[in-house]
């Protein structure tokens, strides 16, 4: 179903000014000075304070599953407030198109995330060394991501049964790039329906606590880890045990050319 446009008579008042041109940049300013606190004072905490010594069964399916869903939504939603509908429209993607792709693989994303979350939750209140090393702030972050979670996947399911949703890409995405200017739309923010309204709060609290809970590890992913190096094992030596004076841990080892030359010598 497809959405309806911005309304043209829209009223803007202290309290949309406070939420959506003064709040995101608080929230902004949180997120960065937190991280940067954190990092410097509290590096031993910057951890995702794993548990799976303690119980790996769930977690081999609720991590990939939360994981994986979380990333593809952070996708998505890239794709819908950072993309303008002229971009897509001149790739050849229409209006009907876009919102059906969208509607359907955000709701299997978010989905999937919520069923992630919700095994990870379960994991955490059934298994008692896991349970007794969450804490309330753990607890806190939790309350916040699934309502975040929950309020955009209430947002898809209004979106499609709704004929009175605006459509967000009129609304939602242009006042999220006006923020990054330092320009912020507030009247096409205060345009956007509740639905949306609720969604973005959600998220702003998210990301407002984001510094100070285990959510933290997300900004130190080990990427590197995708393109480290083959671990090298030194080989047997072909004149065979002895036959050769034992060299320094530190000399090269591992060619033929080289191994050759030291046979010479």
């Amino acid at each position: 179903m497809k959405p309806m446009d911005i309304p043209t008579d829209v009223n803007v008042g202290l309290d949309d000014v406070m939420l959506w041109g003064v709040l995101p940049y608080v929230v902004l300013a949180v997120l960065i000075g937190g991280s940067i606190w954190r990092y410097r004072y509290d590096q031993f905490g910057w951890t995702t304070r794993s548990s799976q010594l303690y119980e790996s069964r769930i977690l081999r399916i609720a991590s990939p599953l939360f994981h994986f869903g979380i990333l593809a939504v952070i996708a998505g939603h890239f794709i819908g407030l950072v993309i303008p509908e002229s971009w897509t429209d001149a790739a050849g993607i229409s209006e009907h198109a876009y919102h059906i792709m969208a509607l359907s693989i955000g709701a299997v994303a978010g989905f999937g995330t919520l069923v992630g979350v919700a095994l990870l939750i379960y994991r955490r209140r059934t298994t008692g060394p896991v349970f007794m090393a969450t804490t309330r702030n753990d607890k806190f972050m939790y309350v916040v991501l699934v309502g975040a979670l929950l309020a955009g996947l209430a947002t898809t399911l209004v979106n499609v049964f709704d004929p009175t949703v605006t459509d967000y890409r009129l609304t939602v995405s242009p006042w999220f790039r006006s923020i990054w200017i330092f320009q912020p739309d507030i009247a096409a923010m205060a345009a956007a329906s509740f639905s949306f309204k609720l969604h973005v709060l959600w998220g702003l609290a998210l990301f407002a606590i984001w510094p100070f809970t285990r959510l933290v590890h997300a900004f130190t992913a080990p990427l590197q880890y995708l393109f480290r190096p083959y671990i090298v094992y030194r080989s047997r030596d072909p004149q065979g045990v002895g036959a050769a004076p034992v060299r320094r841990g530190w000399a090269p080892v591992g060619t033929p050319d080289r191994d050759r030359r030291n046979i010479r010598r």
